[in-house]
């Protein structure tokens, strides 16, 4: 197979601009939450602020890890094309970049995980993996980690219109403040439907980069640093049973148990019923149970040919999606 040609770098310019705007978009959701909570402290906080935050943080999220990363990045169930657009638009609206970008970044991360070449390992030091990977030029090319992607009408739609969603994801708060009690509850509306949602979701969605591969147990046997962390699965609806997603990455479900709670899995399930999600995939119970053993190591195994770093990313890339 013909290799890809390189992902070009930015150009100097154009990388100022992007490490600002990283910089804006982490600082600024910080700057209004520390706001919001002296607010709360005061009491000056409508119950209509609370409720958009929860409403906008719930649908937002849903567009991370149901749109995002199980149905675009690991193709876990196919939607019918009106939920997939909806899935994709909540998603952008997390200000996360657009969907082809953060797919080929993921799907990257599975390639490399905890080695050299992983977006944003703890390998490297928790900070880096929870935040300070960010700031480094995207390095995840498409046409290497998501090609097929590239010809998805809906997908690059999506992603060419990324900043229509990503501002609409704040003017709709303050939209419905500004209609339920004008100017002042815009402004709150804004406030915490918009910013302080935006700090919420980031943190959590980057947490199980760093957390879930820092804290917390190991069920499977994987070639990563990968954890279950149940905290960071109930705020990221079923993303910490991280473990579980590494050793099962196209696993339409992260929470393998009834108690593992995975109310992304939850939604998945629905939308099946419902016939608007279809070819979900499901781990088979005896291969469940064979994993979740550590296997008697094999001596007589033989050993393999060493690969390139392009070829066994090309490998992985193709069993992770």
């Amino acid at each position: 197979m013909a290799s890809n040609p390189a992902y070009a770098p930015l150009h100097p310019v154009y990388r100022v601009v992007y490490k600002i705007t990283v910089l804006l978009v982490v600082l600024i959701p910080l700057l209004a939450t520390v706001l919001a909570i002296g607010l709360l402290w005061q009491r000056a906080v409508h119950l209509s602020d609370l409720i958009l935050l929860a409403v906008m943080y719930a649908l937002v999220a849903f567009g991370v890890t149901v749109g995002y990363h199980r149905m675009l990045t690991h193709r876990s169930f196919r939607a019918h094309p009106a939920v997939k657009l909806l899935l994709l638009i909540l998603g952008s609206m997390a200000f996360e970049g657009p969907a082809i970008d953060w797919a080929a970044t993921h799907t990257k991360h599975h390639a490399r995980a905890d080695r050299e070449g992983d977006p944003h390992s703890p390998v490297e030091g928790f900070f880096h993996a929870h935040l300070g990977w960010i700031f480094r030029d995207g390095d995840a090319d498409p046409k290497v980690y998501c090609r097929h992607l590239l010809n998805d009408r809906i997908v690059t739609f999506v992603s060419k219109t990324f900043l229509l969603w990503a501002v609409l994801s704040l003017a709709i708060p303050f939209a419905i403040g500004w209609l339920v009690g004008g100017w002042p509850l815009a402004l709150t509306g804004l406030l915490w439907g918009g910013l302080v949602r935006m700090f919420l979701t980031h943190h959590v969605t980057w947490s199980v980069n760093s957390v879930c591969h820092t804290f917390g147990k190991r069920e499977f046997e994987t070639t990563d640093r990968s954890r279950n962390e149940w905290v960071v699965g109930l705020l990221a609806f079923g993303e910490g049973w991280h473990n579980n997603h590494h050793a099962f990455p196209r696993s339409a479900f992260h929470g393998l148990h009834w108690w593992q709670f995975d109310f992304s899995g939850y939604l998945i399930w629905t939308l099946e019923r419902l016939h608007l999600a279809c070819e979900v995939y499901r781990i088979p119970p005896t291969l469940l149970m064979r994993r979740s053993v550590k296997a008697v190591q094999e001596t007589t195994s033989p050993v393999a040919a060493p690969q390139s770093d392009a070829q066994e990313d090309e490998a992985l890339v193709e069993r992770v999606g």
